[in-house]
């Protein structure tokens, strides 16, 4: 962390050419002091990053920024906002806090929040901003969050852990086993000085194999924004034996879409299938990635089109976390009956379909755009179809 960075003359600068082109400022003469020109450089890459992901950061005066990597790495503040409403109690440690922007909102609801960093450089950039963000109550310490636990006698009422998925010899890997820290390995250190434990995974990661590896597992919360799944939260409790609950969730902007469903449910639970009725029904990216794709169509008295094919019917409009749609007509698969609609332009899905919507939009020549929207599909018989709709 260089200090030179903070005078009012560079963060001015900073400021003043977050619209420049990177190039052009490594190579003009700038001349500030201490401070060389591929630093601030950096400083305005990070920050030009954070304008729509961390914007209570950009729109603080004098944060300091850590490399890209770690702005890319972090949680957006949406995300950070939801996995603090998840903690009840006074204090949480966060085993792997990185920039600091879980802690920053763990700490409008806790009263002490313990942010450990192994990278000294990231720790001392965090407590800085921390300090410049009014946070009195967040602790940092430059160390192993695991070696916090073991070599010291305070508990928490919760321990965050998002671990990092970059293993040096195995590269980007999708186990919690592989890694750092190691959960599953270090579990029982853990739950003896914290009866609840939230684990941040990729989106990547299998929610069997997760439950494979963990133990006492309560919820799976599958976080999306803007129907894009973010990532998937493991809420433990210690000695926790009961039915896993499934939260999914789809953040955009002021509406929120959830759905929840018990692990068990969804097991014992049967779909009910039909044709193609009045209204197509499209669950969102959370729901889609829980699997919860029978207890959907109960829970909504829907129809499924197909067991793979993960889209609904029925006869009547109702509200769905999800994208709805009225149908128009539906047509086998088959080039003559695909011409007949006469259509260059189109919104194209896939769900159970041997073809990609690249190789539909070639072989018929349907440009991507327009209002109409066509879902190449299987229905109930096995037979490929093709939904024309319009999105409500």
């Amino acid at each position: 962390m260089n200090n030179n960075i903070l005078t009012s003359e560079i963060q001015d600068f900073i400021s003043e050419n977050l619209r420049t082109d990177l190039i052009s400022i490594l190579l003009k003469p700038l001349n500030f002091k201490g401070v060389t020109n591929k630093e601030i450089a950096e400083q305005i890459e990070a920050k030009v990053k954070c304008q729509s992901k961390l914007p209570t950061w950009f729109g603080t005066p004098n944060i300091y920024y850590p490399n890209k990597l770690n702005i890319e790495q972090t949680s957006s503040e949406i995300t950070a906002q939801y996995k603090a409403g998840l903690l009840r109690g006074k204090s949480v440690l966060d085993m792997t806090g990185g920039f600091g922007v879980d802690s920053y909102f763990f700490s409008l609801c806790m009263e002490r929040v313990h942010h450990c960093e192994m990278n000294r450089d990231l720790s001392k950039i965090a407590d800085y901003n921390f300090k410049i963000l009014g946070r009195t109550n967040i602790h940092t310490h430059s160390m192993d969050g695991i070696d916090l636990l073991k070599n010291s006698e305070v508990t928490f009422d919760w321990v965050f852990i998002d671990p990092s998925r970059r293993h040096d010899l195995k590269g980007k890997v999708f186990l919690l086993s592989d890694c750092l820290p190691n959960v599953p390995r270090n579990l029982d250190t853990i739950l003896c000085r914290a009866k609840n434990i939230m684990i941040k995974t990729s989106p990547l990661l299998d929610i069997s194999a997760g439950l494979k590896e963990l133990g006492f597992v309560k919820e799976i919360h599958i976080v999306a924004v803007k129907n894009e799944v973010k990532e998937i939260l493991w809420v433990l409790e210690h000695a926790y034996e009961n039915e896993v609950l499934i939260k999914t969730v789809n953040l955009s902007g002021i509406e929120i879409e959830r759905f929840d469903i018990g692990l068990e449910e969804e097991k014992l639970a049967l779909s009910n299938f039909s044709d193609p009725q009045e209204y197509l029904y499209e669950p969102n990216s959370a729901i889609l990635k829980s699997g919860a794709f029978k207890t959907l169509g109960n829970k909504f008295n829907l129809f499924k089109l197909h067991d793979h094919s993960h889209l609904y019917t029925n006869s009547y409009l109702l509200e769905f976390p999800g994208r709805t749609f009225k149908i128009s007509k539906t047509i086998p698969f088959n080039k003559k009956e695909i011409q007949k609609l006469n259509l260059n332009k189109a919104n194209i899905t896939v769900r159970n379909f041997p073809m990609s919507v690249a190789e539909i939009r070639k072989k018929y020549k349907i440009k991507d755009g327009g209002e109409v929207y066509l879902f190449f599909t299987t229905n109930p018989e096995g037979e490929k179809i093709v939904v024309h709709c319009h999105k409500l």
